[in-house]
């Protein structure tokens, strides 16, 4: 397995440090089941079949590159109806990130990008339950969710701005392998929108949809359905092409 490389310095008439981007390389997540906080109504576990994810979300230097082959999505290029006008607002032009670190993840990118970037690479976008699944670890335990040390690592980062500006493996290691599930990013998942009966987010009528609204988490006292109440309640608020400096992605793959 390829160790994930940051910087190499290259001696050249003049010293230059050269951004190489972090490896994607990933690992194996094996089936297995998990009960979700929300989303169904019996609480009966859901399966999850072996697959593939990112060890790192993907970073600014990653999509620079995948944007040289893929101009349809450089900043000036890209088609309103699959990103919104946040769209890499913090990118200099379409191939320059700017004051931003190289392996920091890639922000401001829309489901759409997202979704482009990972079948570039023959991969793509986790499911919400595949995501979920992964990302109930925390270094030892493979699900981590009733431990309090767990769920209020995820609440402190909530309260902590900028965290985007940090290098990705920059989070704990979890029991799969995987890096900056939470700390780091939200990350958009393939279906990020249909947690809730019609998927619509706020117009949803069901029992579930009260947890749109800013007052639905008074009542969770639990630190675990608070902190879970938090993710989900972000994803569905979002549409295909919405941006945002806190929201990244990484891939998966299915097992062939």
């Amino acid at each position: 397995m390829l160790k994930a490389l940051t910087y190499i310095l290259i001696p050249l008439a003049s010293l230059l440090f050269i951004p190489i981007a972090i490896s994607q390389e990933m690992v194996l997540v094996k089936k297995g089941s998990y009960v979700p906080l929300y989303g169904t109504a019996d609480k009966k576990p859901v399966e999850v079949q072996s697959f593939y994810l990112d060890v790192f979300p993907v970073t600014n230097q990653n999509y620079l590159e995948f944007l040289k082959q893929n101009n349809a999505f450089s900043k000036s290029q890209v088609k309103r109806i699959f990103a919104d006008k946040s769209y890499l607002n913090y990118w200099k032009s379409d191939f320059d990130y700017g004051d931003a670190k190289p392996n920091s993840p890639v922000t401001n990118v829309s489901w759409y990008a997202a979704k482009k970037y990972c079948e570039s690479k023959g991969k793509r976008l986790a499911t919400m339950d595949e995501w979920e699944y992964a990302a109930m670890s925390d270094a030892k335990t493979f699900d981590a969710r009733t431990k309090k040390s767990y769920n209020q690592y995820i609440l402190n980062w909530y309260e902590t701005p900028r965290t985007y500006n940090n290098e990705v493996g920059s989070t704990f290691k979890n029991y799969w392998g995987v890096y900056d599930m939470h700390g780091l990013v939200w990350e958009w998942t393939s279906d990020f929108n249909s947690i809730f009966l019609s998927g619509e987010s706020r117009k949803d009528k069901g029992d579930d949809g009260n947890l749109f609204c800013g007052g639905a988490s008074v009542n969770a006292s639990d630190l675990m359905n608070y902190a879970a109440f938090m993710r989900y309640a972000f994803r569905g608020s979002m549409k295909a092409a919405y941006t945002g400096r806190n929201l990244g992605f990484r891939c998966a793959r299915d097992i062939k």
